[in-house]
């Protein structure tokens, strides 16, 4: 284990536009995202490149991004001058994916002040446009994503056909290159074993479904990512309609689940889950990151659902990032093994929450 100094203050908490906890149906859908895939003309693709080509490309995005007149405020930061450690903060942030995280040559992604707003650079595609919102704001994240594509439109050459629209290093997304999602809360579903009911739903109108840290990954937490999967032949507003309809119609689906969950018999076994999960969080000596993240779930449903009282939804988003490998690590100033990271992630939990052991 490699220590930091011991007298240093930990970086200064901030949640991230996508872990705000505000927004329209913010109980159940935390946070929406707008993804965009663009390529540059006189590129090849992404997989396609080699070290040299992949430097001259990042170059000349990143030169494009740094001239004044973009909507947003954009800070580049070159993903070859960190370590491990913070490229993993920048994944659980959902700023990078984590293929971006383990690329190995010229990459760097762009971030606004508030990170509401993520340019992934040399991902599977030259550019990976992102952009947040806290609830359940499929039409306002849009038409924000419009204008900086715009914006980026006029100051780089991007990829396109007449036939088929924008050039995509993966042909599921040609077309507009746009895929909406929404990360959900949904304990409900899932503790009432009606999840995989939902996932099938959503699949039969092509929704994707998918974990917290999206294609890949598992539900941890019982959190999930709702996206559309079709991007040709349908425009922006028409993917933007569909899934707002189908994720608001996931949420009511939630809502009614949680409501049965608290009649009847039913209401004693959903109490006595989640004082076991707040028990845990209070006495556990040693949590890893996904019982972290069950008994952080089920103490949200909890506050949401006016059974704790003595708890913040604020509180528990902290703890969601804060009990996150990288975050954990560099809260504590520490570089961690494995052990050591499950103790002090119990001890941290504990402080954030207030729970006395």
């Amino acid at each position: 284990m490699s220590k930091g100094r011991r007298g240093d203050k930990p970086p200064e908490f901030r949640p991230g536009a996508w872990l705000l906890g505000t927004g329209p149906e913010h109980d159940i859908a935390i946070c929406t995202r707008a993804r965009l895939a663009r390529n540059l003309q006189g590129f090849r693709f992404s997989p396609c490149l080699d070290e040299a080509e992949a430097r001259d490309l990042y170059g000349t995005i990143v030169s494009r991004l740094q001239k004044p007149g973009l909507p947003d405020a954009l800070a580049v930061v070159d993903l070859e001058s960190i370590d491990e450690l913070e490229r993993s903060v920048l994944v659980e942030r959902h700023l990078i994916s984590r293929e971006l995280a383990a690329k190995t040559r010229a990459s760097g992604v762009a971030v606004d002040p508030d990170e509401s707003v993520a340019l992934m650079i040399n991902e599977e595609d030259h550019l990976r446009v992102q952009v947040f919102a806290p609830g359940l704001q499929t039409e306002e994240v849009w038409r924000r994503t419009e204008r900086l594509d715009n914006a980026l439109i006029q100051r780089l050459p991007m990829a396109w056909s007449e036939e088929f629209g924008f050039l995509t290093s993966c042909p599921t997304n040609t077309g507009t290159g746009l895929r909406l999602s929404v990360m959900l809360h949904l304990p409900g579903l899932v503790w009432s074993e009606e999840i995989d009911k939902a996932t099938n739903v959503a699949q039969k109108i092509h929704l994707a479904v998918r974990g917290l840290y999206g294609e890949g990954s598992r539900a941890l937490g019982d959190f999930y990512q709702v996206s559309n999967q079709v991007t040709l032949g349908r425009d922006e507003s028409q993917i933007q309609s569909d899934v707002f309809l189908a994720v608001g119609r996931i949420v009511q689906w939630e809502r009614e689940v949680r409501e049965a969950l608290l009649r009847g018999s039913a209401r004693t076994r959903t109490l006595d889950r989640i004082h076991r999960a707040l028990g845990v969080l209070e006495r556990a000596q040693i949590l890893t990151s996904e019982e972290a993240l069950g008994c952080l779930s089920a103490l949200r449903f909890g506050i949401e659902e006016e059974l704790l009282r003595d708890f913040r939804v604020a509180d528990v988003n902290r703890a969601l990032l804060l009990s996150q490998p990288g975050h954990l690590q560099r809260h504590t100033r520490e570089r961690l093994q494995p052990e050591e990271r499950d103790q002090r992630r119990a001890q941290l939990l504990r402080e954030v929450l207030g729970c006395t052991p």
